[in-house]
């Protein structure tokens, strides 16, 4: 979570006269709030919400693939799969979070388990899916690198709505920067910056969806094990790498990111593209003849 890096007080007119000096888009003029349902009682955030739709509206394209021909699983498995990978995305995004990102909270254990607070990683919730897939393949016996072709088709639904709650919570914030559309952020100081949740919104989201969707829709992709997560992988990485460049680092590792000379996101991000670019040059040698989950005839 970005952490507010201006004094307050007069920060207010400071906002004001910065950004009419700019020319630049005020964030609290937006309209925007965490907060999506206020009962007194009952809070709803949009982030909570965005983990939500990632999983229904993935569960539901999930169910589209499942039932096109040669699919590596039936309707029951990918029902069993929701359940499995809804836990990896908590757990493992909970405890890469804690270990990458803010390792302090280990002093007080309990500290984990505060999910309301915040803090994520997608790099450890992807490693929890991929946990998840690797036991229900085994469990029911079935091809764990196909279901996870399958499974990271569905994975920028959740990516574009969860960039979209960074967004509205005004966290995560990008550089400063003079573009004609920077916003000052309450917690990013006086200056405008880039609004570098959109740009990952829509590229890890909306273009990610587009690639793996031509490729699974009108290629042969799917039968190629390993191809599609690859793409996911390779391409994930390479528009996480190339945005968090106009990414201000976490407050905690601003430190990290100098002496290293790059964010503790594309460090994370250097694996994923080298073994998903593996994933995609040996795909053509792993092309099986595909049977039906239910039946014997062959369907590619």
């Amino acid at each position: 979570m970005a952490k507010a890096i201006f004094p307050k007080g007069n920060d207010n007119l400071i906002l004001e006269l910065a950004a009419a000096a700019s020319g630049a888009i005020r964030f609290d003029q937006l309209g925007l709030s965490p907060v999506a349902l206020d009962l007194g009682f009952f809070t709803l955030k949009w982030y909570s919400l965005a983990y939500l739709a990632g999983i229904l509206v993935g569960y539901w394209y999930l169910l589209k693939l499942v039932a096109q021909p040669g699919s590596p699983m039936a309707r029951r498995h990918a029902d069993d799969m929701i359940f499995y990978a809804t836990l990896g995305i908590i757990i493992g995004g909970r405890l890469a979070y804690v270990l990458f990102y803010q390792p302090e909270i280990l002093r007080n254990p309990l500290d984990i388990l505060k999910l309301w607070n915040g803090g994520m990683s997608f790099h450890g919730g992807a490693v929890g899916v991929s946990l998840g897939v690797l036991y229900m393949a085994r469990k029911e016996n079935l091809s764990w690198l196909r279901i996870h072709d399958y499974v990271a088709c569905c994975v920028p639904f959740g990516l574009f709505f969860g960039r979209l709650a960074n967004f509205v919570n005004g966290e995560l914030w990008g550089k400063e920067s003079d573009v004609p559309w920077a916003i000052i952020f309450p917690t990013g100081g006086p200056f405008p910056r880039h609004p570098s949740q959109l740009y990952e919104a829509f590229f890890e989201g909306l273009v990610l969806l587009a690639i793996l969707g031509f490729a699974f829709w009108k290629t042969r992709a799917r039968y190629k094990p390993g191809l599609l997560v690859g793409l996911f992988l390779f391409f994930y990485g390479l528009f996480r790498f190339g945005i968090e460049f106009y990414r201000e680092a976490d407050a905690q590792l601003m430190e990290f990111a100098a002496r290293t000379g790059l964010h503790m996101g594309q460090w994370l991000c250097v694996p994923m593209i080298l073994g998903g670019l593996y994933l995609i040059v040996t795909a053509k040698g792993r092309r099986v003849r595909v049977e039906p989950i239910a039946g014997s005839a062959s369907v590619s």
